[in-house]
């Protein structure tokens, strides 16, 4: 069986990847917009986003924070990065500081940030322990940390339909492998416990949840944001070889399940977690 083109790989390091990857933004934007919606604004602040992509946060805050406030903006992605100082330049916005590493790991001094930030980067740091044992160094006494991440029981629809799609390709073995899949993305408890180890004290989190709605499974599948953020994960579930027959098989139960109630949607659990140094 031939493999769907949506289960080939993006090409990330195409020169012209940062600059047409809008899906991405409009992903993280219900998630920033409970940040904005909460986060501190102070003028003369220093300001730590982590993880900060190509700036949405970072120049929210640095804007809305007045041109005495001083935002570093960390992110190991090269192209990421130099996006954002091309929307830098031409915004005019003089208080980012751009700073090409990984967050576990930066020169800056200790506590030196009163309000450190991160949209979505808690479940995509591949340290995320280490980035938060540095994001307590460079909190000040009195600092606050806002997180903000998807949930365990993300996108349930779609699961669903995939443990039905494994049964009926005779890979029910392979259960266990699209559990812990699912359950990577962590919950408030694992969450609080995190921040705990690193030293800081909770504050409290806020729950609410958004829906991503397609016409049908076909639609979603071939979706250029599925194909990078999600697909490669689901697809990892199974073997090479059995791919191609397992998402026949999910996005045919993907377009019953659109066909029954006149649309796919998949419901997406959104947390802002907050604490203090």
């Amino acid at each position: 069986m031939p493999e769907p083109e949506y289960l080939q790989p993006v090409d990330t390091a195409h020169g012209a990847f940062a600059r047409f990857y809008d899906e991405l933004p409009l992903w993280s934007a219900p998630f920033a917009l409970q940040m904005l919606e909460r986060v501190p604004m102070v003028r003369g602040a220093t300001i730590l986003d982590i993880g900060c992509g190509t700036g949405f946060l970072a120049l929210e805050l640095a804007q809305r924070c007045g041109a005495d406030s001083r935002v570093y903006a960390i992110d190991p992605w090269p192209a990421a990065m130099a996006h954002l100082a091309s929307k830098l330049e031409y915004y005019g916005i003089r208080n980012v500081e751009l700073i090409e590493r990984d967050a576990a790991a930066t020169d800056l001094p200790s506590a030196c940030a009163d309000l450190i930030v991160s949209n979505l980067g808690i479940n995509n740091f591949a340290n995320a322990e280490g980035v938060l044992a540095e994001c307590f160094r460079l909190a000040k006494p009195g600092a606050r940390l806002l997180l903000t991440t998807n949930l365990a029981g993300h996108m349930r629809e779609l699961y669903a339909a995939y443990r039905d799609a494994l049964v009926d390709v005779g890979l029910a073995e392979r259960l266990p492998a699209l559990a812990a899949q699912e359950a990577h993305r962590g919950t408030v408890a694992s969450t609080r416990e995190r921040l705990a180890r690193a030293g800081f004290t909770w504050i409290g989190e806020h729950l609410s949840e958004f829906r991503m709605r397609f016409a049908d499974g076909s639609a979603l599948l071939n979706h250029w944001f599925m194909r990078l953020a999600f697909i490669p994960g689901w697809k990892a579930v199974v073997d090479e070889q059995d791919a191609p027959r397992v998402f026949e098989a999910l996005e045919r139960r993907l377009n019953t399940i659109a066909r029954s109630h006149g649309e796919l949607a998949l419901t997406v659990p959104l947390a802002l977690f907050d604490g203090r140094r």
